[in-house]
């Protein structure tokens, strides 16, 4: 289930551990969309992703795409509001976000989802989390990547230039304002050798 993973030489932590969260630095975008990033939010990611590949029940899915039914390109799990998380360090995350996105957000975030990347080749296409109020409220959704770094790409839905940003062991994103909404993100397929990685995607009740 889980492949192998090469370490990344700059996370020394002896175990899990989260860092503070006024590193953050945002970029703005047009169309009343941001993000939010911070580079090696989590200490000892890649010990906490070796935990996660091995005891998250992972499920593999199939979705109707136009005539005929595909696998998704990735492995998946879902907390719901009140469910318990697989690591108290992820718990240790969302309560961290809430609290810094108190008076911005104006709620806590309370799921998450987790998406594992087994190689190159799993991939999610662009979209935005429009399931529910995300599709006409601003929201946030944020983004705690653990494993090999992969490009996280966006683009402005109505053409621009896309932003990309790599993401991998240990470090945060989160996308506000209009985002979801006005931008769309991907994780795409690559040809180049990549290791696994997991994403830890929160988001506010009512918001997919």
């Amino acid at each position: 289930m889980s492949p192998h993973l090469q370490g990344s030489l700059f996370d020394q932590a002896d175990r899990p551990s989260l860092g503070p969260l006024a590193g953050l630095r945002r970029t703005v975008l047009s169309d009343g969309a941001w993000i939010d990033l911070l580079p090696g939010w989590l200490g000892g990611a890649d010990e906490l992703f070796a935990d996660l590949a091995s005891g998250v029940p992972w499920r593999a899915e199939r979705r109707q795409m136009y005539d005929r039914t595909v696998d998704v390109p990735r492995l998946l799990s879902f907390y719901r509001e009140g469910e318990e998380l697989p690591s108290s360090v992820l718990d240790d995350a969302r309560e961290a976000l809430s609290s810094h996105y108190a008076d911005e957000l104006g709620e806590p975030f309370t799921t998450a989802g987790l998406c594992y990347y087994r190689d190159g080749r799993d991939s999610v296409a662009w979209h935005g989390d429009l399931t529910g109020r995300g599709s006409r409220e601003d929201t946030m959704v944020a983004i705690l990547s653990l494993g090999a770094p992969r490009d996280l790409l966006l683009r402005p839905c109505r053409g621009g230039e896309t932003v990309r940003r790599p993401l991998g062991h240990g470090d945060l994103i989160v996308m506000g304002g209009s985002c979801q909404r006005t931008w769309q993100h991907a994780v795409p397929k690559t040809a180049q050798a990549r290791g696994p990685r997991i994403s830890v995607q929160y988001r506010p009740s009512g918001v997919r």
